[in-house]
């Protein structure tokens, strides 16, 4: 798993351990010294300290039968002492607010909660007039651009999932759950959705997404505007897009993503 990205400060020891971490968080049943060297496109005695002490430190597991390694669950204990939503809304507060200084609209972050979505920050437009969707609202996920975002760039089970407990999705009929289908495709194509509000009128909504599932990060960024009739609202859209993309980039940078 070796990098061509170049860092300034070169540390092989870590890298190596780094590597084998990576690895072994890939692979679903146990692997033997050889399989991880041979993968990583190492010798078996290049790696052999690094599994050593990855072992003493508690990070994999060595069976006694077999001698082959598994990751034990101290990363995930780690990782879960501190609240992903705090880390994001710590990493995101000042850049959403740079993003509504620069583009004069509100805009807020939305997670998924308990099958709806849950404003957890917002940034106020520094116009006078401006929609402003307060943190901690919730909002049904079938009918709203950061519920279709949120699903669209989840793992498709997960997704699934929870549509199937969704009470706005089960009175779809077919052919409304299939453009509904559509939808979420055609957003993880283009990387963002732009349309009129299905939940209130005379609202556009902006939406981009903020990590993947890849990531293990699933957070949207979105701005509702006011619905106009203007064609320089198209150009305008097109600004928002763009402006949206550079600052969800930039929160994921913030937080280790990219």
């Amino acid at each position: 798993m070796e990098t061509e990205t170049k860092t300034k400060y070169q540390a092989p020891a870590l890298e190596k351990g780094l590597d084998i971490l990576e690895y072994l968080s890939s692979q679903s049943v146990p692997v033997s010294q050889t399989e991880i060297a041979s993968n990583l496109n190492k010798s078996s005695n290049e790696i052999y300290r690094m599994l050593v002490c990855l072992e003493d430190r508690g990070y994999i597991i060595r069976d006694q039968i077999s001698s082959k390694y598994k990751l034990s669950l101290k990363l995930y204990h780690l990782s879960h002492q501190h609240s992903v939503v705090d880390e994001l809304r710590t990493a995101s507060i000042h850049l959403m607010e740079d993003l509504a200084s620069e583009v004069r609209e509100a805009c807020h972050m939305s997670i998924i909660y308990h099958n709806k979505v849950m404003v957890i920050l917002h940034a106020r437009s520094p116009e006078p007039i401006a929609l402003s969707i307060e943190q901690g609202n919730l909002f049904p996920i079938a009918l709203t651009a950061s519920g279709k975002v949120l699903l669209a760039y989840m793992k498709p089970e997960t997704a699934n999932a929870i549509l199937k407990k969704d009470p706005d999705y089960k009175t779809f009929t077919a052919e409304q759950k299939e453009a509904f289908q559509e939808t979420i495709k055609q957003i993880r194509e283009k990387g963002y959705f732009l349309k009129e509000s299905d939940f209130a009128d005379g609202i556009v909504d902006v939406t981009v997404p903020v990590g993947d599932e890849k990531t293990g990060v699933n957070a949207c960024l979105t701005i509702s505007r006011l619905h106009t009739k203007s064609a320089s609202h198209k150009e305008k859209d097109e600004e928002l897009i763009k402006a949206m993309k550079k600052y969800a980039q930039k929160i994921q940078k913030k937080i280790g993503l990219i």
